[in-house]
């Protein structure tokens, strides 16, 4: 045991040895001399690790609820039978008390603390303030020193499509553009420039590709001066931050200022971008009649594990849905896990609402208020709501929150108990005789009847068997896409009886899924009657989710959130993956093979040429036409025919792939 003031930054590690290895007396004895004074202890196990972090007002007396079993909380009885050990740091109050909890929380990760459950680093958007023209980046790091970081994201895609759509809106330079780096570096080495840095990096610079598309403001060409461009950014945070109006109000005031001085083109620029907000409002949900901006945390908890999900409002919208696993369920009491949850959330967000609303009364509430208060800079207060519109979208959120942690038990196999209920639902929904260990799954891939192509993923006692997997390439004729002629050609071959024979194939399945509707089900039935063999089998429309059954013209729907529901989409979702990158190996091979043979001038022998001096088709494409023209024997004509079918040739690929994903 350990004596720290507030004013001194131990290294916790080198802790002083345990009272057990000094033969001093008992762990309530060492207790009873620990000051009551504001400050946060730490429990140890017998190897001297860190496995419980909390504060108290007064340390002594909170400390004595642990070791004479007054604390009321499951996990209390289990904690105390491992402690060997406690440290302790004094502070001057409790709000500091608060802040230092978290931080040794996040040094330590205690493992009776509640935490995120995987501890992954979320993703998040930043803007460079520090830079004299400050840039947006998509970032996993939270605590760089003049950067401003928007989020968690949970969502990686969504944080990355934010970014995206916001520089429609307004023009900024991304954090990744080489030529921002340029400018960078030469303003940092040059601060006398900075007053005229838009002239210095005019006489330099060279335009990015961005400035050409209209996503960049030409920074790197000193386009746009420093004030104009500060203008900018700050949209960007109000934005960011929830702020549209503010943002639309702005944009509205400069179109119309660029209309009255006949600047028609810029006019029409910013309209386009008024049109991607108004675009983006309408995907929102509108929550309130008012403009309130709120947070709103709900939780729902299993025996071990729980999930927390975030509506962030802003002016009356839902802007924002994060969910997050938690490491702690049943196991802990509702109060402690929602208010470890805000200590984690909001010691890493900079995005801090005047009102957060919660499931439960917090004891700590008021120290709550005042450490967000002081982070926002702004009051912040923490509410129940009990009836309402706010307990309404509260109730959602927890709702949420059982969907994200249904998610993650069904997709991780977390707990086995979870799967099983899963495939007991099923035999139950699709009337079959056993629960369904053996899993079948077919889906058609194909762009216009070409390279089509099929998948077959197998499933054993809920979860993928990739051993099982096996792909077909489908032989029939086809002048278009027919999954009806696909899926009876590809299920013949499957289960003719050599195949079923055939100890590499695996046994008879328990269930058939097939993807697709009615017509996808009706060739499955149609021939596995041809074949003699009476196999379970449904198949599962994308859309709605239905699960469609030979026995009744109505699809079954199973239950939202149900375990049952999210493994047969998993099923579903996994042949789709397989057939489509079987379909992408297939389409790539032979495009890749006729791309040069469709160009007039190039021959056997220059072909031969060119792939020699390139070793691959991915450097020949990211070659230029002078690179091209080094080959011997290619004149300069031909190298830029080269190069541009090679540009259709890509534009061609992505359209392709677009295709089939939809």
């Amino acid at each position: 045991m350990t004596n720290r003031d507030s004013g001194y930054t131990p290294n916790l590690h080198d802790a002083a040895p345990r009272p057990e290895d000094e033969g001093l007396a008992s762990i309530a004895d060492q207790v009873s001399q620990v000051p009551k004074r504001p400050g946060c202890y730490l429990w140890k196990d017998a190897k001297g690790e860190v496995i419980y972090v909390g504060k108290a007002k007064n340390l002594r007396a909170r400390m004595k609820q642990y070791v004479q079993l007054t604390d009321d909380r499951a996990k209390i009885p289990l904690m105390m039978q491992v402690v060997r050990g406690f440290d302790y740091v004094v502070v001057d109050n409790e709000h500091e008390a608060l802040v230092l909890e978290r931080n040794l929380i996040a040094q330590y990760h205690p493992y009776f603390n509640v935490d995120y459950k995987d501890d992954k680093s979320y993703p998040f958007i930043a803007i460079t303030e520090g830079d004299a023209y400050p840039a947006i980046k998509y970032t996993r790091e939270r605590h760089r020193k003049g950067t401003r970081y928007f989020g968690p994201y949970t969502d990686a895609r969504a944080a990355r499509e934010t970014i995206d759509t916001l520089r429609k809106v307004i023009p900024i330079c991304t954090a990744t553009c080489a030529e921002w780096k340029k400018a960078k570096r030469y303003l940092d080495s040059h601060p006398d420039d900075l007053a005229v840095a838009n002239l210095a990096l005019a006489q330099r610079g060279r335009p990015c590709f961005f400035s050409h598309v209209g996503l960049g403001p030409g920074v790197c060409v000193g386009a746009i001066s420093t004030v104009e461009y500060a203008r900018n950014v700050r949209q960007v945070e109000q934005f960011l931050a929830g702020k549209r109006r503010d943002v639309v109000s702005e944009l509205t005031e400069q179109m119309a200022n660029a209309a009255a001085e006949l600047e028609f083109e810029r006019a029409g620029r910013l309209k386009r971008r008024l049109e991607v907000i108004n675009g983006l409002e309408d995907h929102q949900q509108v929550v309130f009649p008012t403009s309130v901006n709120l947070d709103l945390i709900g939780i729902y908890r299993e025996e071990t594990i729980s999930a927390a999900c975030v509506f962030a409002v802003r002016e009356g919208l839902t802007v924002r849905s994060t969910e997050f696993i938690l490491n702690k369920g049943n196991d802990a009491g509702e109060e402690e896990l929602v208010e470890g949850f805000l200590k984690r959330y909001y010691d890493e967000t900079a995005d801090i609402p005047p009102e957060v609303d919660v499931t439960v009364e917090l004891e700590d509430a008021d120290l709550l208020e005042e450490w967000l208060s002081a982070k926002r800079g702004h009051t912040c207060h923490i509410h129940r709501p009990l009836r309402g519109d706010k307990r309404k979208l509260l109730d959602m959120a927890s709702q949420n929150a059982r969907f994200a942690l249904n998610r993650y038990m069904v997709r991780t196999g977390y707990a086995d108990d979870r799967t099983n209920q899963a495939l007991l639902q099923l035999e139950s929904a699709l009337a079959l005789e056993a629960p369904p260990l053996r899993i079948e799954c077919f889906d058609i891939s194909t762009l216009h009847g070409r390279f089509t192509v099929a998948s077959m993923i197998v499933f054993t006692n809920g979860k993928p068997d990739k051993g099982q997997y096996r792909r077909f390439k489908i032989r029939a004729e086809l002048d278009e896409a027919n999954d009806f002629v696909s899926m009876s050609e590809v299920l013949g071959r499957r289960y003719a009886p050599e195949r079923m024979a055939d100890e590499r194939f695996g046994s008879r399945p328990d269930l058939l899924v097939v993807d697709g509707g009615k017509p996808q089900l009706t060739a499955a039935i149609e021939q596995l009657e041809e074949l003699g063999l009476d196999i379970p089998v449904c198949g599962l429309a994308k859309s709605d989710e239905e699960v469609f059954v030979p026995w009744d013209s109505a699809p079954i729907v199973l239950p939202s959130g149900s375990a049952s529901l999210y493994l047969i989409k998993q099923v579903r979702d996994e042949s789709h993956r397989f057939a489509i990158t079987f379909h992408r190996e297939l389409r790539d091979k032979a495009m890749t093979v006729s791309v040069l043979d469709e160009i007039p001038g190039v021959g056997p022998k220059r072909k031969k040429a060119i792939m020699r001096h390139f070793g691959s088709l991915k450097r020949l494409r990211a070659a230029s036409p002078a690179d091209i023209a080094q080959v011997k024997g290619i004149p300069q004509s031909v190298a830029e025919d080269i190069w541009h079918e090679l540009r259709a040739w890509d534009a061609e690929r992505e359209e392709v792939a677009q295709k089939v994903d939809a």
